[in-house]
């Protein structure tokens, strides 16, 4: 039998399939078989040690388990081992504005996308999305929302972070907790903040900060902003140690203009060419509220803060979104 240990005096075995037991199909009466073919010594067996040394890291800390690692956890007969838990985040959308999906639609009003797109990308990097639904335009009524995300390992907002009447996230941030920073010299996704809401007295684990990223509210802004903070913050809290996206120098086939001297994300299809290069083209027209912009990039082409122009022709960085 395979696996089966060796007789005292063995040194090798021979497969069935080589002796004449397979012809008959059943054991003989007779403690004779004939070996077909002679077998060396050590020939079709496995030694104590050939997989995993004694004392040897067999698999590393920080590592994300796949199927083979899985298995040899079991062959070694390890039923638990310490890993990290998935991260919950809890997200929540603000302003008057917004409907849910399935809502009918009426003048003034706008489906939130957000939510949708940046649970989608949470599940992606290893987290367990929480949606909050969506929050009026009121510091009170925010505040109720938020409390019921402070459970969660961080919370999201979508909106409200700007400089506008009803961009009330950072007000409520303000009052209620910490802001670390506030706007961020990119784009699209200027208006980022970054903080903690520390649980209130008389819920559970009261006095924890749970951190907090606001994202912009038009679409590709908020997107993009996950894409580069949001999913770096759930591979961290993952213990994901390899958690940046590839880079690659692709040639630009199209004139990329920076006009407000910060650094540029615009979305972009890298392509391999025959000979190994890259190259990038934009997927489009890049305004903030385009979404399909995101829908159709595979890259982000990087514009730095203190260049205006990327010409055609001219070599550009590039954030690979997939690989």
């Amino acid at each position: 039998m395979t696996g089966a240990p060796m007789p005292d005096g063995a040194d090798s075995v021979v497969p069935f399939e080589e002796t004449d037991e397979a012809l008959e199909g059943a054991p003989k009466p007779t403690s004779e078989v004939a070996i077909w073919k002679a077998a060396l010594p050590g020939a079709n067996v496995r030694r104590a040690g050939e997989d995993v040394h004694q004392g040897e890291v067999v698999i590393p800390k920080d590592t994300a388990l796949n199927a083979a690692q899985i298995g040899v956890l079991a062959s070694l007969g390890k039923a638990q081992v310490q890993v990290y838990r998935r991260p919950t985040v809890a997200i929540l959308s603000t302003g008057d504005e917004l409907l849910d999906v399935g809502e009918p639609i009426a003048p003034g009003k706008i489906y939130d996308s957000n939510a949708y797109s940046v649970a989608s990308m949470v599940r992606e990097a290893g987290g367990i999305p929480k949606r909050l639904g969506i929050a009026a335009d009121t510091v009170e009524a925010l505040s109720a929302k938020l409390r019921e995300g402070l459970d969660a390992d961080m919370l999201i907002t979508s909106a409200g972070v700007s400089r506008g009447d009803f961009d009330v996230v950072k007000d409520v941030l303000a009052k209620e907790g910490e802001i670390d920073f506030w706007t961020v010299r990119m784009k699209p996704g200027k208006p980022l903040a970054f903080g903690a809401f520390p649980v209130p007295a008389g819920q559970h684990n009261a006095g924890r900060k749970v951190p907090h990223i606001g994202l912009p509210g038009n679409p590709v802004s908020s997107m993009v902003t996950f894409e580069l903070f949001g999913r770096a913050a759930v591979h961290k809290m993952l213990g994901k140690p390899d958690w940046e996206r590839p880079r690659v120098t692709a040639i630009s086939k199209e004139r990329i203009v920076n006009t407000d001297a910060r650094r540029v994300y615009a979305r972009a299809i890298v392509t391999k060419e025959s000979d190994g290069t890259y190259s990038a083209s934009l997927t489009g027209p890049q305004g903030s509220g385009i979404l399909t912009s995101m829908a159709l990039a595979n890259a982000f082409a990087i514009v730095p803060e203190d260049v205006p122009v990327i010409e055609p022709g001219d070599e550009v960085e590039c954030l690979l979104l997939s690989s």
